[in-house]
C-alpha cells in the first residue's frame, strides 16, 4: 500500500509558546517574579497593620483596657467572644492576630487571652460550613458536605472541651506557653524583630504624621490587616493551590500521617485554614476523599493555621514580642494537644467522624437542619450566651 502523507491544511497551528520556547519560559518567569513582589508588599502591609494595632492599643490607654478586660474576665465568656469574632470576620487567622496584638501592648494577659484562642478555632471553620451548604440542591451531596465541613468543627469542639477544663483548673496550656516562648526567643533584653526594624519605624511615622490620636490608626491598622490577609490568601493560593487540588488524591491521602501532614504545609503555604478546609468540602461532597482521609487533613490544617500568628509575633521586639510570642505559641500548643488526644488512637479519632456523619444524616430528613446549625452554633448561641452572662 503506497504511502500516503496525510493532508496537514486543517491543522490547527502550534501555538506561539512551543515555536519559542524561550518566550513563554520568559513570560512564566516574569509572572512568578510578580507574584513574589506582591507577596512581599502584602507581607510588609500585614507587619505594619499588626505594629499599628499594637501601637494604637497603647495610645488608648488604661480607660480601654479595664473596659476590655471587665469584658472578657469571665473565661467562658471570652470563649464565646472568640468564637462569634472569628464567624463574624471569617478568619481566625484575623482574630488570632488581632489576640496577639492585644496581648503585646499589654492590654490583656495570656490567660485572658488563652479562651479567646480557643473560641477563635470553632469559630474559623464557620466559611467551609457555609461552602457546604452550596451543596443543598443534591440532597446526597449535601449530606455529604455537612459532614466534610462540620468535622472541623468537632475536633475543635471536643478540644475545647478537654483543653478549657485543664487550663481553667491547671493553667497548664498559658503556663506551657510562656516556657516555650522563653525557650525559643532570642537572649534576654535583645529585641526579637531587628531584623524587621523598618516596619517599626513605618508604623510609628504613620501614627506621628496621624497626631498619635487611636481613633485614626486602630481604623487604618484594622483596614491594612483585613486587607493584606485577603490579598496574602489571593496571592498564595495564585501559586499553590491549583497544584495542590490536582494532585491532592494521587499523593496526600495515603496514610493518616501524610494526609496531615500534606494539611499542615498546605495551609502554611496559603497562610489561611479557611482556603484547605474549604477545598475540602467539595470533595467530600463528590466522593473523591472520604471523611477518614480529610480529617487527618483538617488536623494538619489547623496546625498550620498558627503560623500566621507566629510571624505577627516575631516581628515585635522587646517585652512585647515576648508577651505576642507566648500568645502565639498558646495557639499552636492548643492545636497540637488537640491532635495528640484525638489522632494517634483509631477509636478516638472516629469519634468527630461519627458526630460528623450523624449530622449529615440529619439533612436527608430535612435540609434546613444545614442551615440552622449554622446560625445556632456560630451566631445565635455565641451571642446569646455572651448577652446574658457577661
Amino acid at each position: 500500500m503506497p504511502n500516503v502523507r496525510p493532508s496537514v491544511q486543517n491543522e490547527p497551528a502550534l501555538p506561539s509558546f512551543r515555536a519559542r520556547p524561550e518566550q513563554w519560559h520568559a513570560g512564566k518567569a516574569g509572572d512568578i517574579f510578580i507574584k513574589v513582589v506582591q507577596l512581599l508588599a502584602v507581607l510588609f502591609l500585614f507587619l505594619l497593620a499588626l505594629n499599628l494595632m499594637s501601637g494604637s492599643f497603647r495610645l488608648l490607654g488604661n480607660g480601654f483596657a479595664q473596659e476590655l478586660v471587665s469584658i472578657t474576665g469571665n473565661p467562658f465568656v471570652s470563649l464565646f467572644i472568640g468564637l462569634l469574632a472569628t464567624a463574624v470576620v471569617q478568619s481566625s487567622s484575623t482574630t488570632t492576630t488581632l489576640i496577639v496584638a492585644l496581648v503585646a501592648s499589654g492590654e490583656i494577659s495570656l490567660t485572658t487571652a488563652v479562651p479567646l484562642i480557643m473560641g477563635a478555632n470553632i469559630g474559623t471553620s464557620v466559611t467551609s460550613t457555609i461552602v457546604s451548604l452550596g451543596h443543598i440542591a443534591n440532597r446526597k451531596a449535601y449530606r455529604l458536605a455537612v459532614a466534610g465541613a462540620s468535622i472541623h468543627d468537632f475536633f475543635n469542639i471536643l478540644t475545647v472541651l478537654v483543653v478549657f477544663s485543664l487550663e481553667m483548673s491547671t493553667g497548664i496550656l498559658s503556663q506551657s506557653a510562656a516556657w516555650l516562648a522563653a525557650t525559643i526567643s532570642p537572649q534576654a533584653g535583645e529585641p526579637v524583630g531587628n531584623v524587621l526594624f523598618f516596619v517599626k519605624d513605618a508604623a510609628q511615622g504613620l501614627i506621628g504624621l496621624l497626631g498619635h490620636n487611636p481613633y485614626l490608626t486602630l481604623p487604618l491598622a484594622f483596614v491594612a490587616l483585613f486587607t493584606s490577609l485577603h490579598l496574602l490568601s489571593n496571592i498564595l493560593r495564585d501559586l499553590l493551590v491549583g497544584k495542590i487540588e490536582q494532585n491532592m488524591n494521587r499523593y496526600m491521602f495515603g496514610h493518616p500521617l501524610l494526609c496531615m501532614t500534606t494539611g499542615f504545609f498546605s495551609t502554611v503555604a496559603v497562610q489561611s485554614s479557611t482556603i484547605t478546609s474549604s477545598l475540602m468540602v467539595p470533595l467530600v461532597a463528590t466522593e473523591k476523599i472520604s471523611l477518614e482521609r480529610a480529617f487527618p487533613f483538617l488536623m494538619g490544617a489547623n496546625v498550620g493555621t498558627t503560623t500566621t500568628a507566629l510571624l505577627a509575633a516575631l516581628v515585635l521586639g522587646g517585652e512585647a514580642g515576648s508577651a505576642a510570642l507566648a500568645c502565639a505559641c498558646a495557639h499552636l500548643l492548643f492545636n497540637l494537644f488537640g491532635v495528640l488526644i484525638l489522632f494517634p488512637f483509631r477509636h478516638i479519632r472516629n469519634i468527630p467522624i461519627r458526630l460528623a456523619e450523624g449530622l449529615g444524616n440529619l439533612t436527608l430528613q430535612n435540609r434546613l437542619f444545614g442551615v440552622g446549625y449554622v446560625v445556632l452554633v456560630f451566631f445565635l448561641l455565641p451571642f446569646l450566651l455572651i448577652t446574658f452572662t457577661s
